[in-house]
């Protein structure tokens, strides 16, 4: 079984065309659709309709006060032996 997502537009007769190449050719095959309805791109969710806290990308922005990354030491691990 192959999964292909794709976003195609609905004309204005309410009918949804679709051409998918699949790769094979003189086979039958069970095809699944499910759609769902997209909101228009112009009407973009602010950060708090999307779950983030009030000015949480203005109080963090910028914040990180190593420069360049440091990777501090880890510690101790457990050597593992290799899976067969």
């Amino acid at each position: 079984m192959q999964s292909i997502k794709l976003r195609s537009r609905v004309g204005q007769d309410g009918i949804l065309h679709l051409e998918i190449p699949v790769g094979i050719a003189d086979r039958e095959i069970e095809v699944m659709v499910i759609y769902q309805p997209l909101e228009p791109s112009t009407q973009q969710k602010t950060p708090e309709e999307l779950g983030w806290t009030p000015g949480f990308f203005e109080q963090t922005a910028g914040c990180l006060q190593d420069d360049p990354l440091v990777r501090y030491p880890q510690g101790e691990y457990e050597q593992r032996e290799p899976l067969e």
